[in-house]
């Protein structure tokens, strides 16, 4: 009879990361460690036990050392992106503005629905040495943190008060990372003390365990209701989300589509769904979207929404579709799948997909329509095609897209994040391979380009390390926040910067004029606390980071420079200066709605208020 015990003892920290370090996924027959590593920078409030357990598994969990934990957080998320959400980073945090700084992230990796662990130092549970350092007090209610402010934007949190609820709470944790319905980040407050605490923890607790990513069947009578709908439709549609990668149902949505003749639409999370030359791909849909994709969608009779959450810049804030047309909601989210008094299709969009194929045989669309949405595609791609030339007017955002797009090899990864570039890549870009586009627009974050574009290339070197990553940044989003530059040439994870200047925040002081508003504090030059604006050597200061830098002036230098990038071992900066006014995609835009003044004294305001208003008769009105 075995006398060994089966408990071990450790401290709460220790067992935190060598349970993290046994849980692994199956992703196409090959076992991965479900979390690959983890960002960190330490502080008081996790260095001294956190710190020590991560040290005893820096080789099974590598930790990259952040600049600063926003940008950790990013990093994260574009990790997690790269891997289709099947494998995350940790971000980890001392107590107070360490851990605050984290929120921002927090709230993106929320409404993108992407899986990031934060663990993050917490006051003293015991409170014997309180006030603490950076303690916030509350003097009725002693309880509450700065931990608390992550609850909002969390999908699952919790504060470790007695070593053995790690038991509980890391595995439920966990399985809301990993679930597709109910994905996002996971926030887990650690007391400084409570880290230190040891306990005799089950053996079996650490014992290694697979995860598979759960694909449940639609029920049968919502799948029979939708094919029965889509068999009348005479404009069918289908718009494809993000959703539709993560499911791993790309040939499934090609599959119908093509077996159909249903013509495709994507969403921004949904770029390169389909490749752009692709018979069925009509263009991307709404507000940055293209005139073929929105000329369709106000038209359709019946739209099947796959993998998307249908968010405003999707829908043209409900005034891209027709109010008659009804829509089917394939979804894994319950919550997703029934906006807009969608008929509901709630499952894996995989087995979902192939259920309707199946139900639909021998359905085609009428092939006036298929046609009529081929010809609005060919009309786009012409438009396009004119519109990144280079030389056709000031440098612009869509030549500069136009050159890598020329130039990149095909399963190069684009990140692009916030300002004007979302909507200039969104509607430009020409799709050479599947899942090679990343446009973070669920919350629209200004500073995830390159601290994204750092985390996509670490899993990009875990899976494809023969290709780059290429990142789009404006000049706002690189002064808010650049330092992954430095991270991306310590680590040796190279990355193509283009940085293109336009000298403010320049899509804002559009939407400014075009609201009848005077430009004012966007531009540099339009700041009235600035009594002399100058540009930003933007150059020199990526070189002082150690990466290699060049100033371009027009398309043709950028050519010549990102062909010397794509050679290089390290990360390269190519700086451009755009036009603030002129070069701006000006087709294919849907109304989008914006609070605008109803009462002013400015003519201008008035007269764009009532033009603004005049368009809201289209809106529809679901829930």
């Amino acid at each position: 009879m075995s006398t060994e015990p089966d408990t071990i003892r450790m401290t709460t920290a220790q067992a935190i990361i060598k349970w993290l370090a046994n849980q692994y996924i199956e992703i196409d027959g090959v076992e991965h460690r479900v979390c690959g590593g983890g960002f960190g920078i330490f502080g008081h409030g996790n260095v001294p036990c956190l710190g020590e357990a991560l040290y005893e598994h820096r080789e099974a969990l590598p930790l990259y050392r952040g600049q600063n934990e926003q940008s950790m957080g990013f990093a994260a998320a574009g990790y997690t992106k790269q891997w289709l959400r099947r494998r995350f980073m940790f971000c980890t945090a001392s107590a107070g503005p360490g851990t605050s700084n984290l929120l921002t992230s927090a709230a993106l990796a929320h409404a993108n629905r992407l899986p990031v662990l934060m663990l993050c130092g917490d006051t003293f549970l015991t409170r014997l040495p309180d006030p603490v350092l950076q303690q916030l007090e509350h003097f009725n209610s002693p309880a509450i943190g700065l931990n608390d402010a992550f609850k909002s934007v969390s999908r699952y949190w919790d504060r470790i008060t007695h070593p053995a609820q790690i038991v509980q709470s890391l595995p439920a944790a966990l399985n809301t990372m990993l679930d597709p319905a109910d994905c996002g980040p996971a926030f887990i407050g650690l007391p400084q003390d409570v880290q230190g605490w040891a306990y005799d923890y089950p053996k079996s607790f650490f014992a290694k365990k697979v995860y598979r990513i759960r694909q449940p069947l639609p029920d049968p009578r919502e799948v029979e209701e939708a094919i029965a709908l889509l068999r009348s439709a005479k404009r069918p549609m289908i718009i494809a989300g993000g959703g539709v990668q993560y499911a791993d149902a790309v040939q499934e949505l090609t599959d119908l589509a093509e077996t159909s003749d249903i013509p495709v639409v994507e969403t921004i999370a949904g770029r390169a769904n389909m490749l752009w030359d692709h018979p069925l791909n009509i263009g991307p849909v709404g507000v940055t979207g293209s005139d073929s994709a929105n000329a369709i969608a106000e038209q359709a009779d019946v739209i099947l929404a796959v993998g998307t959450r249908l968010q405003d810049f999707t829908t043209g804030s409900w005034t891209a579709f027709s109010k008659e047309a009804k829509f089917i909601g394939l979804n894994f989210a319950r919550h997703d799948a029934q906006k807009h008094m969608s008929l509901p299709v709630i499952g894996d969009a995989k087995h979902g997909l192939v259920s309707l194929t199946k139900g639909l045989e021998g359905y085609r669309a009428p092939s006036d329509w298929t046609s009529h949405a081929q010809a609005e595609r060919s009309k786009w791609n012409e438009y396009v095609a004119e519109n990144v030339k280079p030389g056709n007017r000031p440098n612009s955002y869509a030549q500069a897209i136009g050159v890598v797009n020329e130039l990149c090899d095909a399963r190069d990864r684009v990140v692009a994040a916030a300002g004007g570039l979302p909507a200039e890549v969104t509607a430009n870009w020409r799709t050479l391979d599947i899942g090679t586009v990343d446009v973070e627009f669920g919350f629209s974050c200004m500073g995830y380009e390159i601290a994204g574009g750092w985390g996509a290339r670490i899993a990009q070197a875990e899976r494809e390390a023969d290709q780059d990553t290429i990142v789009f940044c404006g000049d706002g989003s690189y002064l808010l926040m650049n330092s992954d530059i430095y991270s991306s040439v310590l680590s040796q994870k190279k990355m193509i910067v283009l940085v293109l200047d336009n000298g403010g925040f320049a899509v804002i002081n559009k939407l400014q004029n075009n609201t009848g508003n005077e430009s004012f504090n966007n531009l540099l030059s339009d700041a009235p606390t600035i009594p002399e604006a100058f540009a930003v050597d933007f150059e020199a200061h990526a070189k002082a980071m150690g990466a290699n830098a060049v100033t371009v002036s027009n398309p043709s230098e950028l050519a010549t420079a990102f062909q010397a990038a794509k050679n290089a071992d390290k990360t390269s900066i190519i700086v451009m200066q755009v036009d603030p006014y002129e070069g701006w995609t000006t087709q294919g835009h849907t109304w989008w709605e914006v609070g605008t003044p109803q009462v002013s004294d400015n003519e201008k305001i008035r007269i764009a208020h009532e033009d603004w208003e005049a368009t809201r008769t289209r809106q529809r009105r679901g829930v």
